[in-house]
């Protein structure tokens, strides 16, 4: 069974036709939309801070999602996909996002719409990355803008994928 546990008295909210898989823990002041997802061994601690997250958000397998104590909330906007053994913290991510598996997102970072950031790329503390770029790389860098087809191909096609698998576990 899912921990989905509160702390402090808060306790997590998860909009309709979200899946949690067995394994999954959320715990705290998590705060999820419609259609979201939460996958094998994924973590999502609003235990120090806030975390909100827009609709049809995946948190693939072994992601985390965290904050920092009476520093930086994170917050996923819609459509957003996180990656295998990603790590989100403390961050603002926008609308129609795919971070990739074992990326890093440090403090204080801004994802623009529109954007991916690289498998393997790690986003320093207070990096801004403008809508529509891709950032790849150990500290990411832009290596160029997003094509309308990379939104297509790979934004949307993940975050629906991701929908349509979270139903065959329903």
């Amino acid at each position: 069974m899912a921990f989905i546990l509160p702390v402090n008295g808060i306790e997590p909210y998860l909009g309709k036709n979200t899946f949690v898989a067995p394994n999954a823990t959320i715990v705290g002041d998590v705060i999820c939309g419609e259609d979201c997802s939460f996958w094998f061994n994924a973590v999502v601690r609003g235990d120090v801070n806030s975390i909100r997250l827009g609709n049809k958000v995946n948190i693939q397998d072994g992601a985390v999602i965290h904050c920092t104590y009476q520093k930086t909330k994170t917050v996923l906007g819609n459509n957003v996909s996180v990656g295998h053994n990603a790590i989100v913290h403390g961050s603002l991510v926008h609308d129609n996002v795919l971070i990739g598996m074992g990326a890093i997102v440090m403090d204080n970072c801004e994802i623009g719409s529109n954007s991916i950031i690289a498998a393997g790329a790690v986003l320093t503390e207070g990096t801004i990355v403008p809508s529509g770029c891709i950032y790849a790389g150990v500290p990411a860098k832009k290596v160029k803008d997003i094509s309308e087809e990379l939104i297509n191909g790979e934004i949307n096609r993940i975050a629906n994928n991701y929908l349509m698998y979270s139903g065959w576990f329903k």
